[in-house]
């Protein structure tokens, strides 16, 4: 079904109150209550920390680990598609897409695909599945379950070495 907005000055319709609820000369109008207070919004968040297991090395030689990843936008997704790289070998795809979203890594003064095309494959698997857990979940928790008692709980992802709880 097709909806259109009606022009100015061409016949707008406006919804009048019923008769009943206009307040005349012998009744008053009741103040409206005020609305209900409702919790702070949480602000959306759209960037996370993380940790590198390895580290990148730089041409220096220097190590980065500490960096940030924003969420990806759709645009993020479409732009790598149009590469001839990722057009010739699709897995190039996660190269092109975290060269996109990470905002920063240690103190390097930018982030792109080449600096990911040099890191560790180790650092490029979690990078991978930290991106898949901040966009697809919108946060960088999991649930899981103790082997030992079946006990449910989370575990933080994001911005922890692996290895470490």
């Amino acid at each position: 079904m097709r909806r259109t907005a009606a022009r100015a000055g061409a016949g707008s319709i406006v919804d009048a109150p019923a008769p009943e609820a206009v307040a005349g000369p012998e009744q008053t109008a009741a103040p409206a209550p005020a609305p209900a207070p409702t919790p702070a919004a949480q602000p959306l968040r759209t960037e996370f920390a993380f940790e590198l297991p390895r580290g990148y090395v730089d041409d220096a030689g220097t190590v980065h680990r500490d960096g940030v990843m924003r969420l990806a936008t759709a645009r993020d997704e479409l732009i790598p598609l149009r590469d001839v790289r990722v057009q010739e070998n699709p897995a190039y795809l996660s190269v092109v897409l975290l060269g996109r979203v990470i905002t920063r890594l240690g103190t390097l003064p930018m982030v792109h695909d080449g600096v990911v095309e040099n890191m560790f494959a180790s650092d490029l698997a979690f990078l991978q599945d930290f991106y898949r857990q901040v966009n697809a979940e919108g946060h960088t928790r999991a649930a899981v379950e103790c082997p030992h008692c079946s006990e449910p709980f989370e575990v933080e992802l994001g911005g922890s070495r692996l290895g470490e709880s």
